[in-house]
């Protein structure tokens, strides 16, 4: 797995276990312990969204999901 903003060791994440996700379409793998933000910023996902009025793009900040325009769907199609 190529993770171009990935350190090789340390963390809390387990390497052992790889997970496979997609977003926007693309398929991602981080692995298992990774939060959403992390395995796409891993992968060299930075833009995650753009405002509505101006179209700017907007990041992973407020990743616990407290943003008014965040929203993920897990395990579905």
């Amino acid at each position: 797995m190529s993770q171009i903003n990935r350190l090789s060791n340390g963390g809390r994440i387990d390497r052992s276990k790889v997970l496979s996700f997609s977003f926007n379409g693309q398929s991602y793998q981080g692995y298992a312990g990774d939060t959403l933000a992390a395995a796409l910023l891993a992968n060299g996902v930075d833009i995650v969204g753009r405002s509505f009025k101006y179209s700017r793009p907007r990041g992973t900040a407020g990743t616990r999901g407290e943003g008014r325009h965040t929203g993920v769907s897990v395990g579905g199609d």
